[in-house]
């Protein structure tokens, strides 16, 4: 155990004084968790390149995969290029990433982000909220923000760390409170996604203002959603902020990146006069 301890300390020192670089202007989000120092973002992409390569040739077994002449397709894709313009503030390395923005035809309400770029949108999100350019720019900017942020990466260290802590105390009291090991890992994880969905709206909205796309959006977007998701589970237990908490936290955040929509939008009127 002392092992693992170590390795613990030294994953938190490190992430202390290695992060992202980040101007002071903008919304505020710290540095990533230091607990994803604990698995390779390399061989990570990887697996979620393979991945989505998986889910691309069965989506289109069932002709649920739109083709590359899709007027919607090419339409995110515009959208999510704008975005990713704006994405090497908060992930250096997000330069390097092959980029991918695909549609998939179901009625789920969902769209995601894989590590390393991997985009996926579902039609059931367009079509049953009626989104405007706005509204999928805060989709697409919250998704893109788990990705950059690496999300995914931390929550793997931290499975890494949970099966460390559960394998000790399994050993110590031979398996006695396997249970109660359990139940608290995946309250800690709860709460945790939570901060990320957080994180993720604030990031993806700043995306969305610097690529000139209106960040009050984000208001009526959750508006859609929450009516979209009665009967939702209680805060608590959900790995989501709750579309009334969420919408406080951007009113909250919306001075601190309404100067970015203004002054993309200055810049479009000079580059198109006539528009």
């Amino acid at each position: 155990m002392k092992k693992y301890l170590s390795l613990f300390l030294w994953v938190l020192i490190l992430g202390f004084f290695v992060g992202f670089v980040y101007a002071d202007e903008g919304v505020s989000v710290g540095k990533p968790s230091a607990l994803r120092n604990l698995v390779s973002a390399e061989s990570l992409e990887k697996r979620a390149a393979m991945q989505y390569e998986q889910l691309k040739k069965q989506v289109a077994q069932q002709n649920a995969l739109a083709p590359e002449s899709s007027r919607e397709l090419a339409h995110l894709r515009q959208i999510a290029k704008h975005l990713i313009a704006q994405s090497s503030r908060f992930n250096p390395r997000s330069t390097q990433w092959q980029w991918e923005v695909n549609l998939i035809a179901s009625s789920q309400i969902n769209a995601f982000c894989m590590p390393g770029g991997k985009i996926a949108v579902y039609t059931g999100i367009l079509r049953s909220l009626h989104l405007t350019d706005d509204e999928i720019a805060m989709v697409m900017g919250h998704e893109i923000a788990h990705a950059l942020r690496e999300h995914a990466r931390a929550q793997a260290g931290k499975g890494e760390l949970t099966q460390w802590g559960s394998l000790g105390l399994s050993v110590i009291t031979g398996g006695r409170y396997d249970g109660l090991v359990r139940a608290g890992a995946n309250l800690l994880t709860l709460k945790f996604s939570r901060n990320d969905e957080t994180e993720a709206d604030l990031v993806g909205m700043e995306l969305a203002a610097r690529a000139g796309y209106d960040p009050r959006s984000g208001i009526s977007l959750w508006k859609k959603m929450s009516a979209s998701h009665r009967g939702a589970p209680p805060q608590w237990l959900s790995t989501h902020p709750s579309g009334d908490n969420r919408i406080r936290e951007i009113e909250k955040h919306l001075p601190e990146v309404m100067p970015f929509y203004k002054k993309a939008m200055e810049n479009k009127r000079r580059q198109n006069p006539n528009h």
